[in-house]
């Protein structure tokens, strides 16, 4: 598990003052190579899918999108398929993770400003050693056959 940091510590207190419960949309992208897309954040270590929470007023997949394209500059030309949802509860109590699979999309430019560290597309074969635990069992589920599970 991730050392959380002091601001995220403070966000995860805001948000069990202000929010019931939480829910997060992360996307699988792939490539025509069948790589996936992964990022590392500036305030936490490893190596995720792009996605974060969805916000006051939008649909999981309108979050989706919009994550996409200010994390990654992935626009999506065809509807993600929902792949599963999870509970994240051992990271934050009562929170909640839909996980997209997007195969059709385009390039356009990132609209975050010092959130992402990098990014890169991986042959599932060379995926980086620090790549989170939950993004790692999701590739295992995708791609290996792997069970479902029903945390993340």
């Amino acid at each position: 598990m991730s050392r959380l940091t002091l601001r995220d510590r403070l966000f995860q207190k805001i948000f069990r003052l202000t929010r019931s419960m939480t829910l997060g949309v992360r996307g699988l992208v792939i490539n025509e190579n069948n790589q996936v897309l992964l990022l590392r954040h500036t305030y936490t270590p490893g190596w995720y899918f792009p996605g974060g929470g969805v916000e006051k007023g939008e649909t999981c997949e309108l979050s989706l999108s919009r994550e996409l394209i200010e994390e990654a500059g992935i626009q999506i030309e065809e509807r993600a398929q929902l792949f599963g949802v999870y509970s994240n509860h051992s990271v934050f109590p009562n929170d909640h993770v839909m996980l997209y699979i997007i195969r059709t999309w385009s390039r356009t430019d990132a609209t975050s400003t010092g959130e992402i560290a990098e990014l890169d597309f991986f042959d599932l074969e060379s995926l980086p050693a620090d790549i989170t635990p939950g993004t790692r069992r999701r590739l295992d589920e995708v791609f290996a056959n792997e069970p479902i599970a029903l945390h993340w």
